[in-house]
């Protein structure tokens, strides 16, 4: 029901990008860019600036996305309260969660989700993306949601939300407004997350594909979460590959600066992780909400 119009501005927002807005909306640039052209025309305003190869959002732009994203949501809430009249639902689920989705990302959605459904009662268990499995596998956990790569043939797996892990480093770092080349990160002090973790796992492979051996760079310390990880480097001259979600207000309030790499970048998906076979109602009734 969100306004079609407004639904590719909202993707081209959120991915900086007229070819990933049109591969994730399955239509061709030109129907993003006539999209965009006849809702500048509507409100007589610029929306994106070109930066070379990239776009930024003017501050129409911003103004826009910000009540863009008010709009998505009401909807949402309204097609959902409207699916939900006359149902009644109790129990208990208990979630595990990678840290970065844990911490970042799922408050707000179990916030919302007690405020419909107060007589299920949510208990959260936080671990890397191994430690998340290894609970699923066990029968700790009911489901899963996690940022690693790999797949077990034990589970079922579902996306749950696009990411972009980015290089960071403080706002005033020498490097902050250039644009490096993939050989450079031998020369940096680099800070990563912990074995086991599935950034780490997305970060070495996307690496590798790239002929960048990580236990070649200059690693001066792994910690066991992005927000070690960012204070870590407010201190330092060090960077470190995060996942955007997790810098968000640093790169709002201008600590925090995304160091661009030529030719390179770092996608994925979250992931719901669970146990093969028919889910319980409980189950169903979260993933619907969820996604």
């Amino acid at each position: 029901m969100f306004d079609y119009r407004l639904k590719v501005f909202h993707t081209v927002a959120s991915r900086l990008s007229f070819t990933k807005a049109s591969e994730e909306l399955h239509i061709s640039q030109p129907a993003v860019t006539k999209h965009i052209k006849e809702i500048e025309t509507q409100i007589g305003a610029k929306l994106f600036d070109r930066k070379g190869t990239s776009i930024q959002l003017t501050r129409s732009g911003k103004i826009l996305y910000e009540h863009a994203e008010k709009i998505r949501s009401i909807y949402r809430d309204m097609e959902f309260e409207i699916s939900q009249i006359s149902q009644q639902h109790k129990g208990k689920l208990i979630i595990g969660a990678s840290t970065t989705v844990a911490q970042y990302i799922l408050p707000e959605i179990l916030a919302k989700f007690n405020s419909y459904y107060k007589d299920i009662k949510i208990e959260l268990l936080t671990g890397n993306t191994e430690t998340i499995s290894t609970l699923l596998k066990e029968e700790k956990i009911d489901l899963g949601i996690i940022e690693g790569e790999s797949q077990s043939s034990y589970f079922e797996y579902r996306t749950f939300k696009p990411d972009e892990i980015v290089l960071a480093a403080k706002s005033d770092h020498p490097l902050a407004h250039k644009t490096l080349n993939l050989k450079d990160l031998y020369h940096l002090d680099l800070i990563f997350r912990e074995q086991g973790s599935g950034t780490l796992e997305f970060i070495q492979n996307r690496l590798k594909e790239k002929d960048i051996n990580i236990h070649k760079l200059n690693t001066v310390m792994q910690l066991g979460s992005s927000e070690s990880i960012k204070n870590y480097l407010l201190h330092s001259e060090c960077m470190a590959f995060l996942s955007i979600s997790t810098i968000l207000n640093e790169l709002k309030n201008n600590v925090l600066a995304v160091i661009d790499i030529k030719n390179f970048s770092i996608e994925r998906d979250f992931h719901f992780i669970l146990p093969k076979g028919q889910q319980s109602e409980l189950i169903k009734l979260f993933l619907r909400f969820a996604e």
